[in-house]
C-alpha cells in the first residue's frame, strides 16, 4: 500500500441482510456506507449507499464472526482493500475529504485488488440525509461486462468465502 496514502476497504457483511461496507480513511477514522448490492464496475449503474457510523481504522483488517446479540452480528470478510486518492477540486484547488463529505460530493480514485479507478459518492438528499449513490466513473478501469461482486466473492486477505467464515 502506498506511503502516506489513505486506505479504503470493502467488507462483505452478512448481518440482517447481505451487504458490502464501503469504507474510506478520513481524518483517522473509517467513514462508512452500507451498499446493499455491492460496488459496480459499470458507470451506468448507480448503487444505493447508506451512510453508517464511523469505524476505527483497525477495523479495516477485521474478518470473522460478530457474535449474536452484538451490533452487526454475522460473518464479515475483507472483499477488497487498497489505497485511494481524493479527486475533488474546485478552481484547481483541492477540496478536503471532510469538505467533500459535508458537501455530499466525494470523488476518489481506488487502487484496490478488485476495484480500480474513479468512484463518486453523491448524497441524494439534503443536510444529514444518510442516502448516497456509489457510481463508477467513466475511465479506463470501467467495464460494464465485469461483475466482481459475483465473480470474485472471496476475501482478499484469506481467500475464504463468507460461508467458510460463517461456519468457522
Amino acid at each position: 500500500m502506498g506511503e502516506n496514502q489513505p486506505i479504503f476497504v470493502i467488507q462483505k457483511h452478512d448481518a440482517r441482510t447481505l451487504h458490502y461496507d464501503f469504507r474510506l480513511e478520513v481524518d483517522g477514522v473509517l467513514k462508512s456506507w452500507a451498499v446493499p448490492k455491492g460496488p459496480s464496475t459499470d458507470p451506468r449503474t448507480r448503487r444505493l449507499a447508506v451512510a453508517v457510523e464511523d469505524h476505527p481504522l483497525d477495523y479495516a483488517d477485521f474478518e470473522g464472526r460478530i457474535p449474536n446479540g452484538e451490533y452487526g452480528a454475522g460473518a464479515v470478510l475483507v472483499w477488497d482493500r487498497g489505497t485511494y486518492r481524493n479527486l475533488r477540486a474546485e478552481d484547481d484547488e483541492p477540496v478536503s475529504m471532510a469538505e467533500a463529505l459535508r458537501d455530499g460530493r466525494v470523488a476518489v480514485w481506488l487502487e484496490g485488488e478488485k476495484l480500480r479507478g474513479g468512484y463518486a459518492l453523491i448524497r441524494t438528499g439534503k443536510g444529514d440525509d444518510n442516502r448516497w449513490l456509489l457510481i463508477k466513473m467513466k475511465d479506463e478501469e470501467a467495464d460494464a461486462r465485469r461483475n466482481p461482486v459475483s465473480t470474485q466473492p472471496e476475501s482478499v486477505l484469506t481467500g475464504r468465502t463468507l460461508e467458510e467464515i460463517a461456519g468457522q
